[in-house]
């Protein structure tokens, strides 16, 4: 595996003459299928120094972005595990001619068909690359041996709606997959070509103006992905070669992106002292909630159901633009044990603190966890302790988490050789609360992908209801929102369709001054809207302190 380092006048990444000879090669066997078959992704993976800071890079480097690049080159001395950046060892090359800016590719132009087809863009605002900035996205969970997916750029978009969202986002993925010309697997799960993005909670959801750019289902491959356990780090390159390219041309695009990169950098610093005035709002009346919740204890006990998911949009208003790779770094430091999302997608971001995986496959092997059931902490330990006993003791809670915990492993059942779970759950502790969860293991014996798992998986009954089919209709009813992408699978998949998918949660959309966040609740027989209230509030806090100044 050869490695890139960093060009002296421009700060990126320089290809080596070597890695360069081995895209030349990739890219000539993408265009001989390209020609045989329309289309193929070429793509070269290089080792790059374990103190670079993918994220950072990703947000320094995303074409629109300057100023908050400068930002981040001011905040240079803040990695992710804590180390300054400095400069990195490697062999040192010139940049490739040609240098012309890279473009987003895709494939098809097609529409996006209420049955659920893919749809396919070269780019521009049908991949959600809007006048803020083209997309990126960022995955990482610090405690899990620095874990951390990063990603810039499209040269793939893969969207769809409707019910069958995810088999088609699935069977569009497993073509370019199986047609990519790329270096044999090497190095941490997710090297090589990778698919970035998420989906709404509902087949139809993201429609209203605020989620712009937020697709029902929206997986990206981008051009430039960054992949980290440990201190091992790795970098792709990718491009989509069409029939009509050349390798010349598309080799200089691949080039020129390499060199764009800005290494050294650390993800920008939010304001300690911002001018003017935050406000926080609920899109709706408090009281809006508590009546909601009451209908839905009313038809829990007429026998409807058993437990339905209700949230709750409270937005922060700022004086100036909120800065979404701030508000990551800031996330990454209180909440290292949580799966930390962030997805620009134009002028709009899609932050995240979750504490819930959905999903992750690593070959024939699936794990996921069954959240459900929560109370706050305390910083007196034995106060906290306490608390933990109380929500273990609680006859709500267990209630609630053990509908998730049934279900999910009902689901994986006819897919698996078997499914093992815990008798009893535990005390998951985060930064500012604690849940009920049962880590769920299953080995598969069937060949599904980490897409589709998601897709029998979504929307478990910790962010739904049960039954699902009565749920599902009342949820919006009730809450009279568009949740987006919130409680939604946000993750990424890679050539062998092993991955990893979170539920959206503890989030909140940024779009200029305006920070939407979503927090909800589950409810059964025993629920008190009050009581329910207050619990969104504990859940809000994740975010709220850092949006609001």
């Amino acid at each position: 595996m050869a490695s890139v380092s960093t060009a002296a006048a421009s700060g990126g990444f320089a290809l080596s003459s070597h890695d360069r000879e081995r895209l030349r090669r990739r890219v000539k066997e993408a265009l001989r299928r390209a020609r045989r078959g329309g289309e193929a992704l070429a793509a070269i993976t290089v080792r790059v120094g374990t103190e670079v800071d993918p994220s950072a890079v990703v947000a320094a480097s995303r074409r629109g972005a300057e100023a908050a690049g400068s930002r981040g080159a001011a905040a240079a001395g803040q990695g992710s595990g804590g180390e300054p950046a400095g400069s990195r060892g490697g062999i040192a090359a010139g940049q490739g001619s040609g240098g012309e800016p890279a473009g987003s590719r895709g494939g098809i132009a097609a529409g996006q068909g209420s049955g659920g087809e893919p749809a396919g863009s070269r780019g521009g605002i049908a991949a959600g690359q809007g006048s803020g900035g083209e997309p990126w996205f960022c995955f990482e969970q610090p405690d899990r041996d620095r874990a951390a997916v990063a990603a810039l750029g499209v040269a793939v978009a893969i969207e769809a709606g409707g019910k069958d969202r995810f088999t088609a986002v699935a069977k569009r993925w497993r073509s370019l997959a199986s047609r990519a010309a790329c270096d044999p697997p090497d190095g941490p799960r997710g090297c090589g070509p990778i698919a970035v993005g998420g989906f709404a909670f509902a087949p139809d959801g993201g429609q209203s103006p605020p989620w712009a750019g937020f697709a029902a289902a929206s997986l990206h491959v981008p051009e430039v992905a960054f992949v980290r356990r440990g201190d091992d780090v790795r970098l792709t390159f990718c491009v989509l070669a069409q029939p009509d390219d050349t390798v010349d041309d598309l080799v200089a695009r691949v080039a020129a992106r390499a060199a764009s990169l800005r290494d050294g950098v650390g993800l920008p610093l939010l304001d300690p002292s911002p001018a003017g005035r935050y406000r926080v709002v609920s899109a709706m009346p408090p009281e809006h909630y508590e009546q909601a919740v009451a209908r839905g204890v009313d038809r829990i006990a007429a026998g409807e159901l058993d437990k339905i998911v209700l949230a709750r949009e409270v937005q922060v208003h700022a004086p100036v633009d909120h800065d979404p790779a701030a508000v990551l770094g800031v996330l990454r430091e209180a909440f290292p044990s949580c799966h930390l999302v962030c997805a620009g997608r134009g002028d709009a971001a899609f932050v995240a603190a979750s504490p819930e995986l959905l999903i992750r496959r690593d070959g024939e092997r699936a794990a996921t966890l069954a959240l459900a059931g929560s109370a706050r902490r305390s910083a007196d330990p034995a106060v906290d302790d306490h608390l933990g006993e109380r929500l273990m003791r609680s006859a709500k809670d267990r209630e609630e988490q053990a509908i998730v915990t049934r279900r999910i492993a009902q689901t994986l059942r006819p897919y698996s050789v078997w499914v093992t779970a815990h008798d009893e759950p535990e005390v998951v502790k985060m930064a500012n609360i604690q849940h009920l969860g049962t880590p769920i293991r299953a080995q598969l014996s069937k060949s599904v992908s980490v897409v589709e798992l998601a897709g029998l998986l979504h929307p478990t009954p910790a962010v739904g209801g049960e039954p699902l089919a009565v749920a599902a209709p009342l949820i919006p009813a009730l809450e009279g929102l568009d949740r987006g992408w919130y409680a939604g699978p946000v993750g990424w998949t890679d050539l062998d369709e092993d991955g990893e998918f979170v539920v959206g949660l503890r989030c909140a959309l940024l779009r200029g001054p305006v920070a939407r966040c979503y927090a909800g609740v589950g409810v059964v027989r025993d629920s008190d809207p009050a009581a329910e209230l207050a619990e969104t509030e504990v859940k809000l806090q994740a975010l709220l302190p850092v949006l609001a100044g």
